[in-house]
């Protein structure tokens, strides 16, 4: 699916438009490519799979913002830096990307709190 970023995603503000599918023969995780630069890419992994009780909260600015109607259009992903194996991957558990799967808009959070790593283990 493709998916607008209205300000891009924070380090990349210059690309708006992102591919977003699961991998083939791996759906635990997302590739997220630019539409304008292929070259720009993520890997990413529902917070869910590493933490069964992860939660966040979304003010009423960020639900306006992405039209949010029911949080069962809501995609939350968080972004992967890739280690030499998935033993030494994490996934930043502290900035999660939301993404309203009924408009195709998406916007990263930053959490204010300390609860969740910016480096969670894979595994």
């Amino acid at each position: 699916m493709e998916i607008l970023f209205e300000k891009g995603i924070p380090g990349f503000e210059s690309y708006n438009y992102f591919n977003v599918s699961a991998i083939e023969g791996n759906e635990r995780f997302y590739n997220i490519v630019s539409k304008e630069d292929s070259n720009i890419g993520f890997v990413s992994i529902s917070p869910f799979e590493i933490k069964t009780d992860y939660e966040i909260d979304l003010d009423d600015e960020f639900i306006k913002e992405l039209n949010i109607k029911d949080e069962k259009d809501v995609l939350v992903i968080c972004l992967i830096t890739l280690g030499k194996s998935l033993k030494d991957s994490t996934a930043n558990l502290k900035a999660p990307i939301i993404i309203n799967i009924k408009n195709n808009r998406g916007k990263q959070l930053i959490l204010q709190d300390d609860k969740y790593k910016i480096k969670e283990p894979l595994e």
